[in-house]
């Protein structure tokens, strides 16, 4: 095991700061003792941001802060408000840019002001970048189209909604679930908008004979235009053209997926087509055993041999995984291993309707299904306790410090995934 930083501690390196980084910096500095490693979580901006509420966010609604700097304090885990801007995986440098740690008042974001490039050592690093929005190359979707995969996007239509006035078509492009959230948020919100969404596929098609019966009744009641089966070609500043015809948008919003964040193609870890880090049932990557990658940054096989969807729901369990496995090797112990599955799919439907669509260890859905307002309560209830574990870090986790091993687990161990070619040259 190699340290670095002249005080003999393993140097542990979080890059990211969603619900998968901040749930893995926590739980590790509950997990080691402080003397014996140095955890840094790298994130530009100094609050968290409650991703599945950015919906909200851009309708006019307030969500509490939740600064860094509260959250870990006295855990020993020390932030740097920087932006990543390259992973050296050989090397073991993580590449960062300073942000400033002011914020303009009602933007939530940091300021600019950033410094050169610095280059961070590790010895371990815990790859948790997340994911951005995923245009798909369509024209104009990325000049024209707003996003709410983040705080910025969301505060920019936040902005752009206010400004419109009665009658005005917003459309949103996408009808998985957020989308669904989105649209049913924003014609709730605004009733005098007219609120259209294009789905490509049937409404609600992954979802049971009776979650898809309240969707639709959900939408007729909030007066939602529903397209589909339909295909957007081309985002204009005032229209989308889809295969078939054109509708007019005074605002777009764009919710076909997410990509993973780009860093990772620009390294030499191994990723998949899209972009995503591959990992073993540890978390750890196929390609350099020091690095981990958690949330909707990794490809993980779940059961029936699917990829983990890229969510919450998929992340928070992953980091849990990445934080346990590093602390065993760490401290000499066997690596526990636990199948990541999926109960639920909650869906928000506006603040006074939910959908909560019962699903299969490999995320089908089962018949079963809760629905109107106490699924709205149940989806809160899931929200708030997510924002919680992230606030509290370091709390509802056993204290279990353990110190780091002589003889560690060796990082270069080959793993047990790689077929025996790669495994012989890990």
């Amino acid at each position: 095991m190699q340290h670095g930083n002249g005080h003999g501690q393993h140097r542990i390196v979080v890059i990211g700061a969603g619900y998968a980084g901040v749930t893995a910096a926590g739980r590790l500095a509950r997990r080691l003792r402080r003397e014996d490693v140095a955890i840094t979580l790298v994130n530009p901006e100094p609050d968290f941001v409650e991703r599945v509420r950015t919906h909200q966010l851009a309708v006019g609604q307030e969500l509490r802060p939740r600064p860094f700097n509260e959250m870990f304090a006295g855990t020993g885990v020390r932030l740097r408000l920087a932006r990543v801007t390259a992973v050296d995986a050989d090397r073991r440098t993580v590449s960062i840019t300073e942000a400033g740690t002011t914020r303009t008042p009602g933007t939530g974001g940091a300021a600019s002001g950033a410094t050169a490039v610095e280059e961070l050592p590790y010895d371990t690093l815990v790859y948790a970048l997340g994911s951005t929005w995923n245009t798909h190359d369509v024209p104009g979707a990325a000049e024209h189209a707003h996003d709410i995969a983040g705080r910025p996007g969301a505060l920019r239509l936040r902005e752009r909604l206010a400004a419109l006035g009665a009658g005005q078509p917003v459309v949103v492009v996408g009808g998985g679930l957020t989308g669904l959230e989105a649209a049913t948020e924003i014609a709730e919100a605004r009733p005098d908008l007219k609120v259209t969404l294009a789905a490509r596929g049937t409404l609600g098609d992954w979802l049971s004979p009776r979650g898809a019966r309240h969707l639709r009744k959900v939408m007729a009641g909030l007066r939602i235009t529903v397209h589909e089966n339909t295909t957007v070609t081309a985002v204009a500043s005032d229209h989308i053209t889809t295969t078939d015809s054109t509708l007019p948008a005074a605002v777009t919003i764009w919710t076909t997926g997410f990509a993973a964040h780009p860093i990772a193609q620009a390294t030499a870890l191994r990723i998949d087509a899209t972009g995503r880090i591959e990992v073993d049932s540890t978390m750890r990557s196929l390609s350099h055993p020091d690095v981990y990658a958690i949330g909707d940054a990794a490809l993980l096989m779940g059961p029936g041999n699917k990829p983990l969807r890229m969510s919450c729901a998929s992340g928070v369990p992953m980091a849990w995984q990445a934080a346990d496995t590093i602390a065993a090797r760490l401290t000499g112990a066997k690596p526990p291993t636990v199948p990541l599955r999926y109960f639920n799919q909650c869906i928000s439907l506006g603040r006074k309707e939910g959908l909560i669509q019962y699903v299969t260890a490999d995320d089908r859905a089962r018949p079963a299904a809760l629905t109107g307002r106490l699924a709205a309560l149940y989806k809160e209830l899931v929200c708030k306790g997510a924002a919680w574990g992230v606030a509290n870090p370091t709390l509802g986790v056993p204290t279990r410090r353990r110190a780091i091993a002589q003889n560690p687990a060796p990082t270069t161990a080959p793993n047990p995934n790689l077929n025996p070619a790669e495994a012989k040259n890990s």
